[in-house]
């Protein structure tokens, strides 16, 4: 039978800032071969029971397309000093990626091919994540703007 009398980590309290229901809003960036497209949906972050794993839904529209996308991110890994990010999408599409915050409350949310910085507001009830992503497999790029408007 396991053990479930382990604690979840300090370090797991962080993501406290995420936790809530989200208004999602922004776009992508133009390119030279696409138009910006706009995005709008909801972002919600909760605590599976034990508070080792933050689960993150994604329920977007990106232009005419419906995305969305369930995560598990956690628990906090002492050796890297990273939260894993692990997300699957409603087109098939499994990502891992690695959270970190740093002294100023500034997340970093990277992977091989796409990364993110995001920055929550003093209030709490708003955050701002710009996005980049490697397409030639060496230069990374500016992907997105989103914002992100607490709602409960």
């Amino acid at each position: 039978m396991p053990d479930n009398t382990q604690a979840s980590t300090p370090e797991n309290e962080h993501l406290n800032a995420l936790v809530g229901r989200w208004r999602s809003q922004g776009q992508t960036v133009a390119t030279s071969t696409e138009p910006a497209l706009q995005i709008i949906g909801s972002d919600t972050y909760e605590w599976l029971e034990g508070r080792f794993f933050l689960i993150h839904r994604v329920d977007v529209r990106i232009n005419d397309d419906k995305v969305e996308v369930i995560e598990m991110i956690g628990p906090y890994d002492p050796e890297t000093r990273t939260y894993p990010m692990r997300s699957f999408d409603n087109q098939g599409d499994f990502v891992t990626m690695r959270a970190s915050v740093n002294d100023n409350g500034i997340w970093t949310f990277a992977g091989e091919t796409e990364r993110a910085t995001l920055v929550i507001a003093e209030d709490h009830n708003t955050m701002t994540a710009r996005w980049e992503r490697v397409d030639n497999g060496a230069d990374w790029l500016h992907w997105m703007d989103m914002t992100f408007t607490k709602v409960s």
